[in-house]
């Protein structure tokens, strides 16, 4: 797999020093390259308690991205998914340890276990005093003896970052850190596996399936599952959650895996406030990726009960920028539309023949939905049967409130509807073209009249014509051709349509930024929906 790195001998020295480079002099790494990468903060003096965290690389932006004003002191990075060695944790030990103390902060992996430890105990025979506490969060597993520390590790980090930064002592910054460990649980679930540089990916995710409880170092989960879209996909992940939660308020954290979209993540943030558990969270920090796993596409979502205290820590000002603050969960605020822009609803009025009809438009573009997807893939972003099949389907849901038996009016109603709930361009045009076939008809055009003016505003408002490797290279022939029926308007549309497989040069919307080499041999999409839109209409 392609990826933007020099070599996996390198990647994470350097990770760190363009990490370095962007922090505006807040962070600085001791020389120990390339087996001691510890980032530390630039700042400290050593007064207060420091806190200490680290592990493997990979989970970007923990833990190097934590290191700052009230959250970490200094961050050991080992290669990726590879705990750092005892040195490297003696020497970010040492580098940032003074008077007040240490506190490692260590999640549940032996590697990280035995190499903190062991350092834990070096630094102690320096005359340091070092407490340790071990993160175990990860509920997935719930017959193991030990259970992973995973993203619910960020609220020891926040919450044991903020009594440090405010001047508590060590066993007061240790006692929070415990607390908070007792209460967080975390689960997570991923479409995909995640890529190790220098390693082939490992495929074990089927087709249709998710990976449930799933390990931030591409461990297998608990169990694969079968996915069927967000709403599902949460509700297994907090039915799990649900059994282990605390009493009283709860702070979420939605961490984003590392390839999920920010889109599928404000998806997965609604769906988990509107869950079974979603009334017992009050607060949410995210969603974001906070510990990833490389490029794993999945999310996890941890959960911690809290007190007046907690909640004061978790909001207290930091100064990582990946830290995403704390944000109280609200009601979705829905204003009116500013005057003039509310849709006016036009008078009903049935007409079962254009019913009729409109219904076989609709179910024609529903049908080739992902036909004309697929063709779009090839010179554009592959969303055009979706846009259209998602008009069609919006406008056969309107259907009952449309002026059926007013062909004008029921031209501007159609616009109107486009408008509203077709995306991108099309829309817009669509909408122009109906508007425009409205206000012939009021001036007494036939269909084809009607039609054929809508045609020519889209040209001069769009700038296309035929010729352009557009839509309207099969829609103009089309109506030209329909005064002698609908076979050969049928037939016309798809001679245009055909016609666009050999214009390797689109003057007109998306392909216009394609080469030659990406359009020849396929048909433009929107034509290809025009021909199978009269296609159907003279075969039914």
């Amino acid at each position: 797999m392609k990826q933007f790195m020099n070599s996996k001998e390198t990647l994470v020295t350097e990770a760190i020093d363009g990490l370095l480079r962007t922090s505006g002099g807040t962070l600085a790494r001791l020389d120990g390259y390339p087996h001691i990468k510890v980032v530390v903060r630039s700042d400290w003096d050593k007064a207060k308690v420091a806190l200490v965290s680290g592990g493997g690389s990979g989970h970007e932006p923990s833990h190097a991205g934590f290191v700052g004003r009230g959250m970490l002191t200094a961050a050991v990075c080992g290669d990726v998914f590879a705990s750092p060695s005892v040195d490297a944790v003696l020497a970010g030990i040492l580098a940032v340890t003074g008077k007040a103390g240490c506190l490692l902060i260590v999640k549940n992996y032996t590697g990280d276990r035995l190499n903190f430890g062991l350092a834990a105990e070096r630094a102690r025979a320096f005359g340091l005093k070092v407490s340790m506490v071990i993160v175990d969060d990860d509920v997935a597993l719930p017959d193991l003896p030990q259970a992973r520390g995973v993203a619910g590790t960020l609220f020891v980090h926040k919450i044991a970052g903020a009594l440090a930064e405010g001047g508590a002592d060590l066993d007061t910054v240790t006692a929070a850190a415990q607390a908070a460990i007792r209460g967080a649980i975390s689960i997570g679930m991923s479409l995909d596996t995640c890529t190790v540089p220098g390693s082939p990916k490992e495929d074990r995710i089927g087709a249709g399936k998710a990976e449930l409880g799933l390990g931030i170092h591409g461990e297998a989960g608990v169990e694969q599952v079968d996915f069927a879209g967000a709403r599902a996909a949460m509700g297994m992940v907090t039915e799990r959650l649900g059994p282990h939660m605390g009493a009283g308020e709860h702070v979420a954290l939605l961490n984003n895996l590392g390839a999920t979209t920010p889109l599928e993540m404000s998806i997965l943030a609604e769906e988990l406030a509107r869950s079974p558990i979603g009334a017992r969270i009050r607060w949410m920090i995210g969603p974001a990726a906070l510990m990833t796993s490389l490029d794993m596409h999945g999310f996890s979502v941890s959960l911690l009960p809290v007190d007046a205290a907690q909640v004061a820590a978790l909001a207290a000002p930091v100064g990582p920028h990946a830290w995403p603050g704390l944000a109280e969960l609200a009601a979705v605020q829905v204003r009116p539309l500013p005057d003039g822009l509310a849709p006016i609803q036009p008078v009903p009025s049935a007409h079962p023949a254009r019913r009729a009809l409109l219904e076989r438009c609709c179910d024609a573009l529903i049908a080739c939905e992902a036909d004309l997807n697929a063709l779009d893939a090839k010179s554009g972003d592959g969303d055009t049967g979706s846009t259209l099949a998602g008009a069609a389907r919006a406008l056969k849901a309107a259907l009952d409130r449309l002026p059926l038996a007013d062909p004008t009016q029921l031209y501007r109603a159609i616009g109107n509807e486009l408008s509203q709930t077709m995306g991108g361009s099309s829309g817009v045009l669509l909408a122009i073209f109906f508007a425009a076939a409205g206000d012939a008809s009021a001036s007494g055009k036939t269909l084809t009249g009607a039609l054929l003016a809508g045609l020519d505003r889209v040209m001069q408002v769009g700038g296309a014509a035929p010729g352009h490797r557009t839509m309207i290279d099969a829609l103009a022939p089309a109506l030209a051709a329909l005064p002698q029926g609908l076979a050969a308007a049928a037939a016309a549309a798809r001679a245009g349509a055909d016609g666009t497989a050999g214009m390797t040069r689109a003057k007109a919307g998306r392909a216009s930024y394609l080469s030659a080499d990406k359009l020849a041999g396929f048909n433009d999409p929107g034509a290809e929906g025009v021909a199978r839109l009269f296609r159907t209409l003279a075969t039914g």
